[in-house]
């Protein structure tokens, strides 16, 4: 069996903990532990989020005020690299010397026309006074959101369109390779008139990139992992269920958060709409039961109501 994992932002580093490279250590090598399994039993492909480190780097560059803060795409790039050298090592010391791993720097093609980037909602980088967002806004031209007490930059968040390196990895995937890529929803770039292609001040939704791939590569399993155990209906109430199967058109009329579940839902909708396979939303923890159809929220056409765990 073909299985695509999305790796949540937790997984490599937990909320209120320091960005430092001990503690996302740690964290891999615990999502390490979840996939292996997987990694034994099936073909293996990896995506993840890096809305942290992106969110770090882009803080040092601020500080260092000699040079321009590298753009969007490089950071994106640059923690692509970093993330996936972790969870090869992580994985490589758990499964057998012979298992091949690559992690793949992932362009993804967004439009130049899409909506979102009149509308950009995703924050990035430092916090700033009003007075520090107007000057910064004047001097680079960045657009600027209320954010707790103060303002942040915010960057469009285009959908996908497609990946750029899926020859290669069905290539390493034929070779019994285990890919790493999409790594944070993939590096944004566009075609722009002159026909060549270039990097993007955007930021890529994970899961929806992650479901993009999962159909290209034509996955038997698509699994988002996140922090919780399933989807809920009544989440936060004393009323809340745990979903454990549905259809599509059932889970995409239920109400979630924009910002939260919403786009794992979309994204699972999606794919088990396009492919008639399965997607399914649960905790890294329970990825092998997930596998098996044992945990999780399973998104699928052969649901004909809405399932819910006792």
């Amino acid at each position: 069996m073909r299985v695509m994992v999305a790796l949540g932002g937790n997984a490599l580093l937990r909320r209120g903990e320091a960005m430092t490279a001990e503690n996302q250590r740690r964290n891999v090598r615990i999502a390490a532990q979840a996939l292996a399994p997987i990694g034994r039993a099936h073909q293996l492909i990896i995506a993840h989020g890096n809305g942290p480190q992106v969110g770090l780097l882009a803080l040092q560059g601020d500080a260092y005020k000699s040079v321009e803060t590298y753009p969007l795409d490089v950071l994106g790039a640059e923690t692509e690299g970093m993330i996936g050298y972790m969870i090869e090592q992580e994985l490589g010391n758990i499964l057998p010397f012979e298992q091949p791993f690559a992690t793949i720097l992932s362009m993804v093609e967004v439009d130049p026309k899409d909506p979102a980037f009149a509308n950009p909602t995703k924050p990035i980088g430092p916090v700033y006074t009003k007075e520090e967002a107007d000057r910064v806004a004047a001097e680079k031209g960045w657009r600027m959101a209320p954010d707790g007490g103060g303002y942040r930059r915010v960057v469009a968040s285009p959908l996908p369109r497609r990946l750029f390196q899926m020859r290669p990895i069905r290539w390493l995937l034929d070779k019994g390779c285990i890919v790493i890529c999409a790594g944070g929803g993939g590096i944004p770039t566009m075609y722009r008139d002159d026909g060549k292609l270039y990097g993007v001040e955007a930021v890529i939704d994970k899961d929806r990139a992650s479901a993009l791939v999962a159909r290209e590569l034509l996955v038997d399993l698509f699994i988002m992992a996140t922090d919780t155990d399933a989807v809920y209906v009544d989440w936060g109430t004393p009323k809340a269920k745990a979903i454990s199967r549905i259809s599509p058109d059932a889970i995409l009329a239920l109400e979630f958060a924009a910002g939260s579940m919403r786009p794992k839902v979309e994204a699972a909708a999606e794919f088990a709409q396009k492919t008639g396979k399965i997607a399914a939303i649960g905790a890294l923890s329970d990825l092998s039961k997930i596998a098996e159809g044992k945990a999780g929220t399973m998104v699928t056409d052969a649901a004909d109501k809405i399932e819910y765990y006792s």
